[in-house]
């Protein structure tokens, strides 16, 4: 056989392999997902820390481009939004609360843009998906620890805006503490903030005065004037207890990877589309969990805790419902 047409055969022979390897298929099974997050308040605040962890876990996994801007403010949140969509983003998070209308129309610009937004309202086809952080069955748990711990019978509750998000926590933890406590009182307190923890501080100082014992943490803030006057807290979303050994007894977590792993995989095999990914933070489906007691473990009565896992134990069993009530709680100490 001559050189030459060893050659052309040779040549012949790598066209297909070419092709495949230059496909579209190819290229997307080889490139890395588009995600981009979009926060209007820092990486550390407890509810986008959840966001922003699961999104670092999936790129730390190596199945994700992510890039992300923090402390947007909302007069300039279309703005990035937009920026990372014309860049190329293939799916999106972020918390849409005060920029609902601004991002919804960002959605319909884009419509083979993925959005997963946390979102009080409805989804919107094809691409605009929400979520929520539906941690109202640990939160019930906890607030079944702070019924049976409080020594005075009152309990402080410090949030940030009473929006549904916050509302049906309050609401769960209150419901919680009455099954161990009948006769609990309830101070409540909105701060009209996301991130202001010295507001907060101020908050939970008043309660204090007033006679709680046990604070509800649910923003930043309450934790540290629990520790400075010797009270006992509980958490929210994220476990605090490494920071407030002596303070924080139990918390209520909140793990968005459910749902992000959820999203990144139906982008990717090209199944997404918009639907309310709210339900994948139940404890069933390991969005939600009761934090391990650690420090208290052995502070907590053993009776209090033997009810506390029974109820665990009903609400993953589907023997137990935790109401979900989204209105603004009242205070119910005289």
């Amino acid at each position: 056989m001559s050189t030459r047409r060893r050659i052309v055969q040779a040549c012949l022979a790598a066209i297909p392999a070419a092709i495949v390897a230059g496909s579209p298929v190819a290229a997307l099974a080889q490139a890395k997902l588009k995600v981009a997050a979009v926060y209007t308040v820092p990486y550390e605040q407890q509810w986008v820390s959840r966001i922003h962890n699961a999104l670092k876990a999936a790129e730390a996994r190596g199945e994700i481009e992510y890039k992300s801007s923090e402390n947007v403010a909302n007069a300039d949140y279309e703005r990035v939004m937009r920026e990372y969509a014309t860049g190329g983003a293939q799916l999106m998070f972020g918390e849409v609360f005060g920029v609902e209308a601004a991002a919804r129309k960002v959605a319909k610009d884009f419509p083979k843009m993925a959005i997963v937004a946390g979102s009080s309202g409805k989804i919107q086809t094809p691409n605009f998906s929400v979520f929520d952080n539906y941690i109202q069955e640990p939160a019930y748990l906890t607030g079944m620890i702070a019924g049976g711990m409080t020594k005075t019978g009152k309990i402080g509750m410090v949030g940030g805006f009473p929006i549904p998000e916050v509302n049906r926590l309050m609401h769960a933890f209150m419901a919680g503490a009455r099954e161990t406590n009948p006769k609990v009182e309830f101070t409540v307190t909105f701060i009209n903030s996301w991130f202001d923890p010295p507001k907060a501080k101020e908050a939970t100082f008043a309660m204090i005065d007033k006679g709680a014992d046990v604070l509800y943490a649910e923003r930043f803030g309450v934790s540290d004037a629990a520790k400075e006057k010797g009270k006992l807290a509980i958490g929210n979303v994220i476990n605090t207890q490494d920071k407030y050994p002596d303070t924080v007894v139990a918390s209520a977590l909140w793990h968005m990877e459910p749902s992000v792993d959820r999203a990144i995989k139906a982008v990717k095999d090209g199944s997404y589309k918009a639907e309310d990914y709210g339900p994948y933070s139940m404890m069933k489906y390991k969005g939600s969990s009761l934090a391990p007691l650690g420090t208290f473990e052995k502070k907590v009565p053993a009776d209090l805790v033997t009810k506390v896992k029974a109820k665990e134990a009903d609400i993953l069993a589907g023997k137990f419902t935790v109401k979900v009530d989204d209105s603004q709680p009242k205070s119910t100490a005289k």
